[in-house]
C-alpha cells in the first residue's frame, strides 16, 4: 500500500477503505511516512471531507493506536463527560464528585488547556499538592476504592491524535468536522467508560459558532459511539457569555467549591446539575433527567458532593483544607477592577474576548508549553441583562503585573456592550441529542 496514492485518491474526492485509513494511521504513528505526507492527507481530508463509515474507520484507528483502557473490573458503569471548550466552564469539578457521590463511578481523563478554553488538569493543578499524573495501575486502584478519579492523559493514549493535532494546528486544517470528531472520540473512547456525556459549547466563546454546526458535531460523535457500541449523550450548551463568574484555575476551584456548599447558583450550576443528570441517566440510576438533578440537588444539600470533593483532593495528595480556607490556593499579587464606561442593560459579553482577556492575565496559554500562572484570571461582577450604572464595578481582574491588568482591562471593555434596551438572558440548554 502506498500513501501517495491513499492522498491522491481523498484529494480526487473518492472514499477510503478501512484499510487505507488504517495504513494512514499505523504509518503517521511509526514514523514510517513523512510529516509533509500527513499534511498532505489531513489537507485532502479538511478539503474533501469524509463519510460517516470512513469517520468511524478513522476513530477505531487512531483509537487503537495506543492502549486502549478496560475498566472491566471496577464494578458499576463508568462514566465519562467532555466538553468542547468554554469560558469560566468548570462544570467537571462540580459534576464530577456530585455524580460519584451517588455512587456512579466517574474514570475521568482530562487535558491542559490551551488558548482561553481552559484545561481541568489545570484547575486542579493549582489545588497545593495535587496530582494528576497517575499511572493506570493507581488510578484503576482509586477508583475502585471511592468511585472517582481525574487523571491526565497518559502518553501512550492515543499517539495518532496528538500527532495529527500537531499538524492541524500548523496546517490550517483544525476546522475539519470529521478530524474534530475522531480526535475527541478516539481519546474518550480510549479512555474506557462505558458512556460519555458530550457538552458542545455554542457561541461567541466556542468553537461552533452556531447551533446548525454544533448540531452536526453533536451528532456525528453520538453515531460514533453508538457504532462501538457506547452510551453517548450530547447536550449543546450556550456559551455567549461566560459560563461561570470565576474564570481561571485557582478562582474556578473556589467557584466549584461554593457550588458544592450550596453557595453558587445560576447559569454553570444548572448546566453541571444537567450534564451530571445525563450522566446518572447513562448510568441508569435515574429514568429522567429531572429525577438524576434532584438528587444532584440533594447531595449538595446534604453535603455528599463536596466531601467526595474533599475525598478526591485527598487520594491524589492535594490539600483538602483549601475547602474551608481559599487563602492556600495561589492568589496574582495585583488587582484591577474594570468600572462601566457608561449606564445601561448589559446586551452583550463576547465570551471570546472574555477569555483572551483571562490568557492577558496569564490563566491560559498562548502555546501548549507556556507556564500557567494559577493565580491569574477575572471575577465577572455582570450578566447579560443586567443594569449598570455608569463607573459600577463590572469585573476584577487579577494577575501578576499591573501591565497584564491593563491589557486585560482593555479587552473586557471590548467585550461588554451596554444599551438602554433589556436584553434576555440567551437560552441555557439548546438542545439534546442521545
Amino acid at each position: 500500500m502506498n500513501i501517495v496514492d491513499i492522498i491522491i485518491k481523498k484529494r480526487d474526492g473518492f472514499t477510503l477503505t478501512k484499510e487505507e485509513i488504517d495504513f494512514f494511521v499505523s504509518s503517521s504513528v511509526k514514523g514510517t511516512i513523512a510529516d509533509y505526507q500527513i499534511s498532505a492527507m489531513l489537507m485532502a481530508i479538511f478539503l474533501k471531507g469524509l463519510d460517516a463509515e470512513e469517520t468511524s474507520n478513522l476513530t477505531y484507528a487512531m483509537m487503537h493506536s495506543g492502549e486502549v483502557y478496560d475498566l472491566s473490573e471496577i464494578d458499576g458503569i463508568k462514566v465519562d463527560k467532555h466538553s468542547t471548550g468554554g469560558v469560566g466552564d468548570t462544570t467537571t469539578l462540580i459534576l464530577a464528585p456530585l455524580v460519584a457521590s451517588l455512587g456512579v463511578p466517574v474514570f475521568k481523563m482530562s487535558g491542559k488547556g490551551l488558548g482561553f478554553s481552559g484545561g481541568t488538569i489545570d484547575k486542579l493543578n493549582s489545588i497545593p499538592g495535587f496530582n494528576t499524573a497517575l499511572s493506570k495501575k493507581d488510578a484503576m486502584s482509586l477508583v475502585k476504592e471511592s468511585g472517582i478519579v481525574i487523571m491526565g492523559q497518559t502518553d501512550n493514549l492515543t499517539p495518532a491524535d496528538k500527532i495529527f493535532y500537531a499538524m492541524r494546528d500548523v496546517t490550517g486544517t483544525v476546522e475539519s468536522l470529521p478530524l474534530i470528531v475522531s480526535s475527541i472520540m478516539s481519546k474518550k473512547l480510549a479512555a474506557g467508560a462505558d458512556s460519555i456525556v458530550l457538552d458542545i459549547k455554542c457561541g461567541s466563546g466556542a468553537f461552533m459558532k452556531d447551533l446548525p454546526s454544533a448540531k452536526q458535531l453533536a451528532q456525528s460523535m453520538v453515531d460514533i459511539g453508538k457504532a462501538m457500541n457506547k452510551k453517548i449523550s450530547a447536550i449543546i450548551t450556550t456559551m455567549e457569555q461566560p459560563l461561570g463568574t470565576y474564570i481561571g484555575n485557582s478562582l474556578e476551584v473556589i467557584e466549584a467549591i461554593e457550588a458544592l456548599k450550596g453557595n453558587a447558583k445560576g447559569d454553570l450550576l444548572e448546566v453541571s446539575l444537567t450534564l451530571g443528570a445525563s450522566m446518572l441517566k447513562n448510568a441508569q440510576r435515574v429514568h429522567t433527567l429531572d429525577e438524576g438533578k434532584e438528587l444532584l440537588r440533594q447531595n449538595i444539600a446534604n453535603g455528599k458532593g463536596l466531601e467526595k470533593l474533599r475525598q478526591l483532593i485527598i487520594q491524589q495528595g492535594g490539600n483538602p483544607d483549601v475547602i474551608d480556607d481559599y487563602s492556600l490556593l495561589p492568589h496574582a499579587k495585583y488587582c484591577t477592577k474594570v468600572l462601566s464606561p457608561s449606564s445601561g442593560y448589559i446586551q452583550k459579553i463576547n465570551a471570546a474576548l472574555i477569555g483572551k482577556a483571562s490568557v492577558e492575565t496569564g490563566a491560559g496559554r498562548h502555546e501548549k508549553t507556556d507556564r500557567i500562572d494559577y493565580g491569574a484570571g477575572i471575577i465577572m461582577k455582570v450578566r447579560i441583562g443586567s443594569f449598570v450604572e455608569k463607573g459600577q464595578e463590572i469585573a476584577e481582574i487579577y494577575s501578576s503585573s499591573a501591565e497584564k491588568c491593563a491589557k486585560a482591562q482593555k479587552l473586557i471593555l471590548s467585550a461588554i456592550k451596554t444599551g438602554e434596551k433589556k436584553t434576555p438572558s440567551p437560552q441555557l440548554i439548546l438542545d439534546i441529542i442521545e
